[in-house]
C-alpha cells in the first residue's frame, strides 16, 4: 500500500478525526481512509459508481463453484425466497 503525508492539517479537523477514530475503534490512520472513501464515494457519478461495480463483478465473474447444474441452482434460489412481510396498506 501507498503512503501519503498530510500537512496543515487544521487543528479542529484533527481533534475530530482523532475523536471519530476512538469512537469507531480505529487508528488515525484506518479513520483517515475510511473518511477519505467515504468523502469519494460521495461525490461518485452513477457512471463511476456504475463502472466501479461492474469491475467488482468482473473480479468475481468465475468464482463460483457449484457441483448442480445452474438451471438447478437458480431454481433453488426461486425456491428459497420468502414472499416477504404481511403489511396493511
Amino acid at each position: 500500500m501507498a503512503t501519503i503525508t498530510l500537512k496543515d492539517i487544521p487543528e479542529a479537523l484533527l481533534v475530530r478525526i482523532q475523536t471519530a477514530a476512538l469512537r469507531e475503534r480505529r487508528s488515525l490512520d484506518q479513520e483517515a481512509v475510511v473518511l477519505i472513501e467515504g468523502g469519494l464515494a460521495a461525490r461518485e457519478t452513477a457512471e463511476e459508481r456504475s463502472q466501479r461495480q461492474m469491475a467488482a463483478w468482473r473480479e468475481l465473474a468465475g468464482g463460483w463453484a457449484s457441483d448442480v447444474s445452474f438451471e438447478h441452482e437458480v431454481a433453488a434460489v426461486y425456491a428459497d425466497r420468502t414472499s416477504g412481510r404481511d403489511c396493511e396498506l
